[in-house]
């Protein structure tokens, strides 16, 4: 990875998009560092230390502390991730808009990411109010507008959280047109990466304090460092079915007759089965959070500290099972067998010891439930490990750790694939003038 960001920099026009890249990363952190007006940020991480276990605490991970912090940038880029999840579950459902994307070639792509950006300033809006009701049932030292009209207070905040998430979606696109990587992959990085010092700092006070021996602190990472090593390999690691398309005669040339193959990728979801089952654990204890409501009292507290609670073992649990069930649910709509075999019977393909048509979808439908299984177990085993781990060792932060160690691991994965792409095609332009 060193060695391809070295040879990257020595490169005029990938050291310009590295240099582009790096400029909206220090606008992103110097925006990170300015709060919403009217918001007492000291009170507000006080109530934070009551919810780190519930998805206000995943939502802080992903915008870096934000959220505990209340700066312009709290919302992040969780309404555009949220735009574009929906966005890609009603492309699904809906035949116009599937009709859009599949026959509108490049045009119909630019329409998508418009209502994209639409409903991302939507959610932005909806999730400022969120915030704003939570902030105005958690307590009455949280809001601090002094002799201001509150209704003008509360448009001011919303506003504000609604500003910042569009402008960072903004700053993704402009990383993507003109920077390295996908942008809003990028910020998500940087988000993530920003909070490491704040639990190394948590380990290292565990340490010196004598409630983290050293040998334990080493062993978690060791761990973690296997962890890495493990996300690395399955990352590229794909079930290729065989492909042989049939020979013809076109006129008096010969076409077809080579051999291919059709890749399956062990983890062909990504994360997204992993943020689906956090909203969906976490999503009892922030409805009381934003209704003001104590999570630990009565039948819901008693149920939130023991299933929905992120450090408990009934959490580890139902969390693993949810993954599981995304990861098969968001591999059927991404694949298609039917569509797959089709495609094949219509190029002349066929996957040798199967006939064209119902068999070869069978057959893929076979090879993909197998894959998904596996995949699903992986995303699983490294969700709940951070969980399992730290409720050993009480390290802050860890419980949401498997999603953060997956998203750093891919994004850097993907941003490093890219460069050694772009210097390809830079080596072949060279090579062809």
């Amino acid at each position: 990875m060193l060695q391809t960001i070295r040879n990257a920099w020595k490169i005029p026009e990938l050291r310009k998009k590295i240099f582009f890249t790096l400029i909206c990363l220090v606008i992103f952190r110097l925006g990170s560092a300015i709060p919403v007006p009217f918001i007492n940020t000291e009170a507000l991480q006080a109530f934070f230390k009551g919810y780190e276990n519930t998805v206000l605490g995943f939502f802080n991970m992903l915008s870096g502390g934000g959220f505990e912090t209340a700066n312009i940038f709290a919302l992040s880029i969780q309404p555009y991730i949220n735009a574009s999840i929906i966005m890609q579950l009603l492309s699904v459902a809906i035949p116009a808009l599937e009709r859009m994307v599949k026959d509108g070639g490049e045009a119909g792509k630019k329409k998508l990411a418009t209502i994209t950006r639409y409903v991302t300033v939507a959610l932005g809006l909806l999730m400022g109010f969120a915030y704003y009701t939570m902030l105005a049932n958690g307590g009455t030292n949280l809001i601090d507008a002094g002799t201001l009209n509150p209704t003008y207070a509360a448009i001011v905040i919303i506003l504000t959280f609604t500003a910042g998430s569009a402008f960072i979606m903004w700053l993704g696109e402009k990383i993507t047109d003109k920077g390295i990587g996908n942008g809003i992959s990028i910020i998500l990085f940087a988000s993530i990466v920003s909070r490491a010092p704040q639990i190394l700092g948590s380990a290292w006070g565990k340490v010196t304090g004598g409630s983290l021996s050293w040998p334990l602190l080493i062993g978690v990472v060791v761990l973690f460092l296997a962890v890495i090593a493990f996300i690395v390999w399955v990352s590229d690691a794909e079930r290729r079915i065989p492909i042989n398309y049939a020979k013809k005669m076109v006129g008096r040339k010969m076409y077809g007759g080579r051999n291919t193959n059709l890749p399956i990728k062990v983890n062909m979801s990504g994360v997204m089965p992993i943020i689906f089952a956090s909203s969906i654990t976490t999503l009892p204890a922030t409805i009381m959070a934003f209704f003001g409501k104590n999570p630990t009292l009565g039948f819901w507290g008693f149920v939130n500290r023991n299933i929905f609670a992120m450090d408990s073992w009934g959490y580890a649990v139902f969390y693993f099972l949810l993954i599981v069930f995304f990861s098969y649910f968001y591999a059927a709509i991404q694949y298609n067998p039917v569509e797959i075999a089709n495609n094949l019977r219509n190029n002349g393909g066929f996957i040798p010891g199967f006939r064209p048509g119902e068999p070869t979808s069978s057959f893929i439908t076979k090879v993909m439930n197998k894959v998904t299984l596996f995949g699903a177990f992986y995303l699983g085993i490294i969700a709940i490990l951070p969980i399992i781990v730290g409720n050993f060792v009480s390290i802050s932060g860890l419980t949401i750790g498997g999603t953060s160690i997956m998203i750093v691991v891919s994004v850097a994965l993907e941003t490093v694939k890219q460069m050694e792409q772009q210097m390809l095609i830079r080596n072949y332009k060279g090579f062809l003038e």
